[in-house]
């Protein structure tokens, strides 16, 4: 296994950091799905035994079961020799209160009496102003103090420019954030990245295969990577182009198989699993896949956004852009797990009441009430 230093917090992690988001799952005789304890456990010991350091998880993942099961994986001898990063949403941040007692739940639920890595959960640039009002900062300074948590962290989806703003806000330890060959010039972008290193902040990198997507390629992009003489899985090219980057400290994959795990080890752990290591021909062959990727999108939504806000809070941009990812990959898997919390949040296409107000000023001239219907009847139907 190949290990990267985290920053300046004086520890090294491996490449390869677990994801406990997408853990092995079973489907009971009521019909309910539950996270596979006995398969869970097998992955997260494998993982430990087998040279990786770092795992991620977060309160809310696996209906708030996903930090419990971590934490009964690694009892026993495997919690001494590993990084444990968590995160808390800022919607249970209700008082400053709530935040301690979400910490200390955690804590139970992981059987440790600190945790390593802890992050504020998908920092939304509509409510960094809020965070910065409750004190949410301060209180993750007192836990640290008291040695409860060491790195002070977040998660970010998002664009640029308030991503920046947040990660000059605070000397962060670490931020992590979406990146991978097709969202290079999207989501954070490069800048982003580079910002991170120049700042020394450790930069963790989750969905570096966008939710799976990536590790099974379509004919026409494997095509472009049979044509280099060294053969290699799409999820290995999609791998090696994230440890390319320097400034990378640990790249996450949640993995559901042993298999899967197994893979990702062996990639992480070859000689020239390095940063910079990648040649201009092999940049050039990442570049012609993410073309032949983008050249599927069949709703041409640019993300601008002049369709928003929509007057009922439908999420037009994302929900096209969930569609559009599923016919990338020709797979609506994961857009549809996504698609399911826009739905729970009341901003999926069936709050649409065909106004037309979005449509009088998309750039695009998309027939923007049409196509969400589309999208809404491919990405309908998720049940977890």
């Amino acid at each position: 296994m190949q290990y990267r230093p985290y920053g300046k917090e004086g520890f090294e992690v491996s490449a390869f950091g677990m994801g406990c988001m997408r853990l092995p799952r079973i489907v009971k005789a009521d019909g309910s799905v539950e996270v596979d304890r006995e398969k869970a456990f097998e992955l997260i010991r494998y993982a430990a035994d087998h040279g990786v350091n770092y795992f991620d998880t977060a309160y809310g993942y696996h209906r708030q079961k996903s930090e419990e099961i971590l934490g009964e994986a690694l009892d026993g001898g495997y919690r001494e020799r590993v990084k444990i990063a968590t995160k808390q949403p800022f919607a249970v941040m209700k008082t400053q209160s709530n935040i301690r007692r979400n910490l200390e739940n955690t804590l139970k639920k992981l059987r440790t009496d600190h945790i390593d890595v802890y992050l504020i959960h998908n920092i939304q640039a509509s409510a960094w102003e809020d965070i910065k009002k409750r004190k949410v900062i301060e209180e993750y300074e007192k836990f640290k103090e008291e040695g409860l948590i060491g790195a002070i962290a977040f998660s970010y989806h998002g664009e640029y420019e308030p991503f920046k703003e947040i990660l000059e806000f605070y000397p962060w330890a670490m931020c992590q954030v979406q990146q991978n060959l097709l969202d290079c010039d999207k989501e954070v972008t490069e800048e982003g990245i580079k910002l991170a290193g120049k700042q020394g902040t450790a930069l963790v990198i989750m969905e570096p295969l966008r939710g799976g997507g990536l590790a099974n390629a379509p004919d026409d992009v494997q095509a472009i990577y049979d044509e280099y003489p060294v053969k290699r899985s799409p999820a290995e090219w999609a791998f090696r182009y994230m440890y390319n980057h320097p400034e990378v400290s640990t790249i996450l994959s949640g993995v559901t198989t042993l298999e899967q795990l197994k893979d990702n080890i062996r990639i992480f752990s070859q000689p020239d699993a390095l940063p910079g290591v990648m040649t201009a021909e092999e940049m050039d062959i990442v570049q012609r896949a993410k073309a032949a990727y983008e050249s599927r999108v069949t709703i041409p939504c640019t993300g601008c956004e002049y369709c928003m806000p929509c007057p009922k809070g439908v999420d037009i941009a994302g929900i096209f852009h969930k569609y559009n990812t599923g016919m990338m990959f020709r797979n609506f898997d994961n857009p549809q797990r996504t698609y399911m919390f826009t739905r729970n949040a009341g901003q999926d296409v069936s709050k649409c009441i065909a106004c037309g107000a979005c449509m009088t000023k998309c750039p695009q001239h998309i027939e923007i009430v049409d196509q969400l219907r589309v999208a809404h009847a491919a990405l309908d139907g998720w049940n977890e």
